[in-house]
């Protein structure tokens, strides 16, 4: 509490309270309870203070328009004399008042009752803003100047009744120049053009159709603003200024950001629309009730036997011999509609249709992935890809729904993948969102190799709805990188999936993600060698039991959990490459045949020498 002598405190118990230590002075006749925030005591009281000390002064400049001191603790008063007084944070900043000021009385309130304090008036307060070097004027900043200017003229009717208000205070004071300049303010013809940084972006970001928030960039940099009522964990801006890392992680890579031709993140946002986990960023908020939702309406297993596609494929097709797959492919993107897809891979997002016929999801829901077969060496990707996903799914790893399909124009099978990160079916409200671990340890996409599976747990422990399960799962899905050679189980390659009930606070559950983007990499030319993408137990090669157990205890994870999960991914697996088949499929020719034989022949290999 603020205490003054002659007002709450004489000088006898003054002397008292200091002595003991309850009281500290802050200037003579003024005292503070030692306990409280002192700083804090002295900016609220900061118009009271003043007030006693120079009861002859008046409140000026911009102090007479906030009756406050500045935010950056600048009380400005006028008087008899010229001086600076500090108290603490407080700085009393006092001028010579002109010989016939203007003043008014303002209502002041405080923890101490109410105050009468007298105060510039209009007038004066607008002429003050106009002197020559002054502190005094420079505290007046511009939305100062024109609430001023907008409230003299309410005052007197028009610019020129109030120019001539000013004049008659500006004579009496002898402040000419302030006159001119105040007039030259006030009768001056307003802009008519608005000046605006044309490369400041607004957009909307909406989830499952409903607004989430508003994302801004200024030209300098991004600033994001959740919806009021919207307290889900989603976006969340970690690092001032820049794109916040879900957003980021949702921006194309790869083949498709070369296709975009995109040079920034501004540039690629305002280039799309839809993105994945039902994602909508638009600059027009009204675009995105017409945006399709992406809801699974037809399972891909009502048109799948044995691992293939029975239905019909209507997707971009090779043409003729001047026009490659990937740019007819490439076309479907130049739509902003397109749905926008991460990853270095090339892929496109389809919608299969209760008819069975799989067609691009431009203005239809984006429920499946297409992935066809790359160039260089790469042609088998669709066939590896299926085989590693076929073979976690025996292993006990959850993973999606997938098929082959055969492609026309001669062109090699192509892999479809169903979407989990969409709802299924009209009933089905749930909120869904997919979160890529680089974005969960907030990573830029570049760094998606820089981390290790001891800093994925660490980050993944305190988010999971169910962390000794999902310890575990990272663990197998560790170890089933490792024995199926893919060096590619990189931050994007595992996500979180999270879900959440209509117009709830919190998530209802948030799991590690199925199984997606698996792929013996040491099956491609070049990749021969390749290690795991991060490192477990300080290793990227050479993995032993040993290596995983360590890297469970460091993870929390019990020596026999993590020996069971093992046995039981390592028995699958097993189990799995007995099993094995690709189905029978057109163009799936000696080469494919020969390239997925090598690959689970280094599956068979590291299963074999795992000890």
């Amino acid at each position: 509490m603020l205490y003054l002598i002659g007002e709450n405190l004489n000088s006898d118990r003054a002397y008292y309270q200091t002595e003991t230590g309850r009281m500290v002075q802050l200037m003579r006749g003024i005292y503070a309870d030692a306990e409280d925030d002192v700083d804090g005591i002295v900016l609220r009281h900061a118009v009271r203070i003043a007030n006693y000390l120079y009861p002859r002064a008046y409140l000026s400049a911009a102090s007479a328009v906030l009756l406050a001191p500045t935010r950056d603790g600048r009380l400005f008063i006028s008087g008899p004399r010229s001086q600076r007084t500090r108290i603490r944070t407080l700085e009393i900043i006092q001028n010579v008042a002109p010989a016939q000021p203007s003043t008014a009385l303002a209502l002041i309130a405080d923890e101490l009752g109410e105050l009468r304090v007298d105060v510039s008036s209009l007038r004066l307060r607008f002429l003050e803003a106009f002197r020559l070097r002054s502190e005094h004027a420079a505290s007046i900043d511009e939305n100062m100047r024109t609430s001023l200017a907008v409230r003299l003229i309410e005052e007197y009717g028009d610019p020129k009744r109030s120019a001539d208000a000013l004049w008659a205070l500006a004579r009496e004071n002898e402040w000419y120049r302030e006159g001119e300049h105040a007039e030259r303010y006030l009768l001056k013809s307003p802009s008519l053009i608005e000046v605006r940084n044309e490369a400041a972006l607004r957009f909307t970001v909406a989830w499952h159709g409903q607004p989430i928030g508003k994302l801004r960039h200024d030209g300098f940099e991004w600033r994001w603003q959740a919806k009021k009522g919207f307290d889900l964990p989603l976006v969340q801006q970690r690092t001032p200024g820049k794109l916040p890392p879900f957003i980021l992680a949702l921006l194309p890579e790869g083949w498709l950001e070369r296709v975009l031709n995109k040079s920034d993140e501004r540039a690629m946002l305002r280039s799309g629309k839809r993105y994945m986990s039902n994602i909508t960023i638009s600059s027009d908020s009204s675009e995105i009730a017409a945006l399709p939702t992406d809801r699974l309406s037809t399972r891909l297993d009502e048109f799948c036997n044995n691992g293939k596609f029975t239905g019909r494929y209507e997707g971009p097709t090779r043409g003729n011999i001047e026009q490659s797959f990937e740019d007819n492919l490439a076309r479907l993107f130049a739509s902003a509609q397109t749905p926008r897809l991460s990853g270095v891979q090339i892929k496109a997002p389809m919608h299969l249709d209760p008819q069975g016929n799989l067609v691009p999801g431009i203005e239809v829901p984006f429920t499946h992935i297409l992935k066809p077969a790359g160039s260089s060496g790469f042609e088998a990707l669709p066939i590896i890809e299926y085989l590693s996903m076929t073979l976690g799914l025996a292993a006990g790893l959850e993973a999606p729904a997938i098929a082959l399909t055969a492609m026309p124009d001669g062109m090699p099978p192509a892999l479809i993948i169903e979407r989990f990160d969409i709802c299924s079916g009209n009933d089905d409200d749930r909120r869904i969102a997919l979160e890529d671990i680089c974005s969960v340890l907030d990573l830029p996409p570049r760094a998606k190799y820089d981390s290790t599976i001891e800093r994925i747990a660490r980050g993944v422990r305190p988010l999971s709805t169910a962390p000794e399960k999902d310890l575990l799962v990272i663990l197998k899905r560790a170890l089933f990188a490792w024995l199926i050679a893919d060096g590619d189980m990189h931050l994007k390659n595992l996500a979180l999936l999270k879900i959440a009930l209509p117009d709830a606070g919190i998530f209802r559950s948030v799991r590690m993600a199925p199984l997606y983007d698996a792929v013996t990499t040491r099956a491609f030319p070049g990749l021969e060698h390749d290690r795991m993408a991060l490192k477990l137990n300080g290793k990227d090669d050479r993995l032993r039991r040993a290596d995983f157990l360590r890297m469970a205890a460091t993870a929390g994870i019990p020596a026999h959990a993590a020996d069971d999960a093992m046995n039981e991914l390592l028995a699958g697996l097993e189990t799995g490459l007995d099993q094995i088949a690709l189905p029978e499929i057109p163009n799936l020719n000696a080469e494919l045949n020969s390239k997925a034989e090598q690959m689970l022949a280094i599956c068979r290999d590291r299963l074999a020498n795992w000890r």
